[in-house]
């Protein structure tokens, strides 16, 4: 590691050019922000009443020590993890690599993220302790035991931070032995993933519109994260005397960074919209007016960023523009340290209360109030914003959309067939999650099957037959450095890996797709799911992904690993919708509702029968599945006619340029073929 920096160095003073990158900076930045940080989430704290509570006597108090404790031990959590994600998307993707192998600095890093990855799982397990203290009342020493063992193990709050401080330790533990891109890849992964628990156990998860403030909530915290984590990385490395190939890090964060910026915009926004009832709350109740402090100071970052990419990045490569963006990107660190000390003191601030109106038992189990009775009218007009769907239609469409724009204008051809495929799958998934469908699917037992059968049976089938792989290989550029990795690179090489081997054979994605609703809707797992939106979210996700792979296996025409025979696929295909089929009846064969614990809170007033409508969501189960069955048997046999087709012509093509014997074959071929002409013309 010292090797390199000293010939980086040496070459910079050999060009004649002059870095400066005095190591002093990075202190100053770094001391700047977290006073900055601290200062912020102080004055936010006392703005919003959270460390200056009204004290009822005889009432369980935690104390001071709790009230400070909590949000600093919550500040010291979200930035371990912030530096934790940023650090590893600087080892993964800003900095080059040689085909796939990471450099020696890239590892160093790396390692730096084990030491941030153990602060965030200390900070998180401070956070759990004073976190019940809170709950319960109790000064942090009391409750330190076996309370606190059955907090962290039965409630939902305790069992998401339990999550962030084993992710986070997993990240601390095996970041001191990754040495593979993949590897690193997978730790930042499991980074952000130790991001999402506090988001979707904590107030979020009783907010009035669900969808929102869960996806919401989820995404502004991981955009966040890649944002200000990858920021303060590419500084740091600006700023470290031989730092290789800072100008390609740093252009390659600023095309990341856009994205990051509108990720936090949106869920922020459908955050803050799912807990303002009125306009006025924003600057009428402390929650709102920090809410505007945020708006602000995201503004002021916004403008920062937009001078990075107009005068500070084309200039990167020059020792002007180097020592400019690090005075420009350290006052951005400066701001996103207060917006984060900001954004710890908004999580113990109370939101606005909603009207006594709007308070009833289906709104806090459902999200929304109870629908009227279902009907054609209903489901075309009773349309719900779940923003995870709304963005993967999105995201989904406008990448195929940009992909397929690209071919065209360089002269390629894309079949229509799958454009077309691709965008009746993203209709359909509009249909089934975001209309009346999906308002129902959470009331009807049978509305609910209908909308598994769509998400596990027809959306993943059309999906498929778009063939998203091969038109990402096509599009997407190579890496302009050769042997470093771009995402087309990265995409072929996950395509050959041997996850990708392991989960396309046949034994793990049939029984996955098939025995899966078994495991679900036989078990408690299903009501369990059922009375929590996240839980709902998950179910549709997994109902996509396993369906997916499924039709990918045995009917997709991307490259993968393997190539099943076509006589195999059939079977399996047979096989697999026969089992699926028996699901249906075994359904309508139940004497005993299923989740009767849930149906019987909501007390549908305009049904008759939970169990008759039961027997119907069976019947759909039973009968849909006919439709995907022969959709996919014709594209299995047309793909098996190209296939015969391409052989013969590769055969022929082998046979003219050796002159093998099959060149005999092919004249005797023709010579029969004449005969039988001759004969026919006889006649």
């Amino acid at each position: 590691m010292a090797s390199t920096d000293n010939r980086g160095t040496g070459a910079s003073r050999r060009n004649g050019t002059k870095t400066n990158t005095d190591p002093s900076t990075a202190v100053v930045i770094s001391v700047a922000a977290t006073a900055t940080g601290l200062i912020a989430l102080i004055i936010a704290l006392a703005a919003g009443g959270a460390v200056t509570p009204q004290v009822i006597p005889g009432l369980p108090d935690a104390g001071p020590l709790t009230r400070w404790g909590l949000p600093v031990s919550k500040n010291v959590q979200d930035a371990g993890a912030v530096l934790t994600v940023g650090l590893l998307l600087l080892a993964a993707f800003l900095l080059p690599n040689d085909k796939g192998v990471p450099s020696s600095q890239a590892l160093g890093y790396v390692r730096a993220a084990s030491w941030t990855g153990l602060a965030w799982a200390a900070g998180a397990g401070a956070t759990l302790v004073f976190q019940l203290s809170d709950t319960v009342g109790q000064p942090p020493f009391a409750v330190i035991g076996d309370q606190l063992s059955s907090y962290a193990g039965q409630s939902t709050q305790g069992i998401g931070l339990t999550v962030v401080i084993l992710l986070a330790t997993a990240v601390a533990l095996f970041g001191r032995t990754v040495v593979t891109g993949a590897g690193v890849i997978t730790l930042l992964g499991i980074a952000l993933a130790g991001v999402v628990p506090p988001a979707l156990t904590g107030h979020s998860a009783t907010a009035g519109s669900h969808e929102l403030a869960v996806t919401g909530l989820a995404l502004h915290v991981l955009a966040i994260c890649l944002w200000v984590g990858g920021l303060a990385a590419v500084t740091f490395h600006a700023l470290r005397p031989g730092g290789e190939h800072a100008a390609l890090a740093v252009r390659r964060f600023s095309r990341f960074a856009l994205w990051a910026y509108i990720g936090v915009a949106i869920g922020g926004a459908a955050s803050a919209i799912s807990r303002l009832y009125a306009v006025q709350e924003l600057y009428t109740t402390p929650y709102g007016r920090i809410i505007l402090v945020k708006i602000v100071l995201f503004g002021v970052l916004g403008y920062l960023g937009w001078l990075h990419r107009r005068s500070v990045v084309p200039r990167i490569g020059e020792a002007s523009g180097r020592a400019r963006f690090v005075r420009v990107a350290g006052g951005e660190i400066v701001i996103m340290a207060a917006v984060v000390g900001i954004s710890v003191a908004l999580s113990r601030t109370a939101p606005p209360p909603p009207a006594e109106s709007e308070v009833d038992p289906v709104t806090a189990i459902l999200g929304f109030p109870m629908p009227p009775p279902i009907d054609a009218q209903s489901l075309l007009t009773l349309w719900r914003p779940d923003l995870l769907f709304i963005m993967l239609v999105v995201c989904l469409g406008g990448f195929y959309a940009v992909g397929v724009v690209r071919l065209v204008r360089r002269g390629d051809r894309w079949p229509w067939g799958r454009s077309l495929a691709w965008a009746l799958g993203l209709l359909l998934l509009v249909a089934a999650v975001l209309s009346g469908v999906g308002t129902y699917a959470m009331v009807l037992f049978s509305t609910h099957m209908l909308q598994h059968m769509a998400l596990s049976m027809m959306v993943p089938l059309l999906l498929v037959l778009g063939a998203p792989a091969t038109l990402a290989l096509r599009a997407l550029k190579p890496a302009q450095r050769r042997g470093d990795r771009g995402p087309r690179e990265w995409l072929s090489a996950f395509l050959g890996s041997s996850f990708s081997r392991a989960v396309t054979h046949p034994g793990v994605a049939a029984p996955l797709f098939v025995l899966s609703p078994y495991a679900l809707y036989f078990t408690p797992l299903f009501p369990a799911l059922m009375s929590d939106h996240l839980g709902h979210m998950l179910m549709n996700v997994h109902f996509l992904a396993t369906g997916f792979l499924f039709y990918w296996v045995i009917a997709g025409v991307d490259p993968g690993p393997r190539k099943l025979p076509y006589l195999l696929r059939i079977l399996l295909l047979l096989v697999t919708m026969g089992m699926h089929a028996f699901f249906g009846i075994a359904i309508m064969m139940q004497t005993e509702p299923l989740a009767p614990e849930y149906y019987a809170q909501l007390e549908i007033p305009w049904s008759s029968s939970v169990g008759e409508d039961q027997y119907t969501g069976g019947g759909i189960a039973w009968s849909i599945g006919e439709i995907p069955t022969l959709l996919v048997t014709i594209a299995m046999l047309r793909q098996w006619a190209r296939d015969e087709e391409r052989t013969e012509r590769r055969r022929q093509r082998h046979s003219r340029r050796d002159g093998s014997d099959d060149a005999d074959m092919d004249a005797y071929n023709a010579y029969l073929q004449e005969l039988d002409r001759r004969s026919r013309g006889e006649s």
